[in-house]
């Protein structure tokens, strides 16, 4: 499955790509972005592939308008178990494989192939970072910029019940600076230090891979010292982390430490979607019993 990795053709004014399976989205969004678009909802990280997306869950701020990754999907070409090969649309006789694949986990089968919608790209993306100290006001505004509608990306970042983030990207010809989160500046920090923001188009995709979210601090990439001279640029971000959690995890190095110390943990990542009439209400319950910050928000629709 490994050799299904190639971008097949982009065709910007209709609208589509066709990919493999395998491909990674970092060589999904150089192919798109070299014709003047990108795929629909991009997933925050290079090395998530568009089949993994799709028998999965792809999600990022360009779902309050196009929905998750599967919900972009208008074809899909499927290796079953029995090493039988379908190709599966919304109208043929293979449409509840179709609906069915998302979130399969390979249950199923395996992606070989997906045509998938794209969009339209500019060069630059401007940010707007709105404080909110308040998560009633907070989720009311976010409901509001979502009716709106007239922003390209939207996401939210919550360091604490009392100092949360709406931010609001719209896509721009030109721009007066562009900002580096690539190397020696964090994204998710300059969140809170600045209301406005310039970004190219490619790194404004890529902008939570270089310190994945926050978790890059759990292999000590957020030390300054460490992160010039051990990472350095060509190594931060989710590629050299998956190796690094691959490694801990065969070697137990964490685990080892832990016992002697006499404690268990285990390493959980959990996605929750939360009506948004219910989302300050669920925020004060998850502020209450488990009071792990920051948190991201990313809103679906449409």
């Amino acid at each position: 499955m490994r050799e299904f990795r190639d971008v097949l053709e982009v065709d910007a004014a209709a609208g589509w790509v066709d990919a493999e399976g395998m491909v990674s989205y970092e060589d999904l969004v150089h192919g798109c972005l070299a014709h003047g678009v990108m795929p629909a909802v991009v997933p925050q990280l290079k090395t998530i592939t568009l089949g993994g997306a799709v028998a999965g869950v792809g999600i990022e701020s360009s779902s309050h308008r196009h929905g998750l990754v599967h919900d972009t999907m208008l074809e899909l070409e499927v290796l079953l178990g029995d090493g039988s090969l379908v190709l599966a649309t919304p109208a043929n006789e293979h449409a509840d494989l179709f609906y069915g694949f998302p979130n399969s986990y390979g249950t199923l089968g395996y992606a070989l192939r997906v045509k998938a919608k794209t969009a339209p790209v500019q060069p630059y993306v401007h940010l707007r970072h709105e404080p909110y100290a308040d998560p009633a006001r907070f989720f009311a505004a976010l409901g509001e910029r979502l009716r709106a509608g007239d922003a390209d990306f939207v996401d939210g970042t919550v360091f604490s019940p009392q100092k949360m983030f709406l931010t609001l990207g719209r896509f721009a010809a030109a721009a007066p600076y562009t900002s580096d989160y690539s190397f020696e500046h964090i994204y998710y920090r300059s969140i809170a230090g600045k209301r406005e923001d310039w970004l190219t188009v490619h790194d404004y995709l890529w902008r939570w891979d270089t310190d994945w979210f926050w978790c890059s601090k759990n292999v000590f990439a957020q030390n300054p010292l460490v992160r010039r001279f051990v990472y350095g640029r060509k190594r931060l971000g989710s590629r050299t982390y998956t190796k690094v959690m691959r490694w801990n995890s065969r070697v137990g190095l964490t685990r080892k430490f832990e016992r002697l110390l006499g404690l268990h943990s285990e390493s959980v990542i959990q996605d929750v979607d939360i009506p948004l009439e219910r989302a300050a209400e669920f925020l004060e319950f998850y502020a209450r019993h488990i009071g792990l910050w920051p948190q991201w928000i990313c809103p679906i629709g449409p």
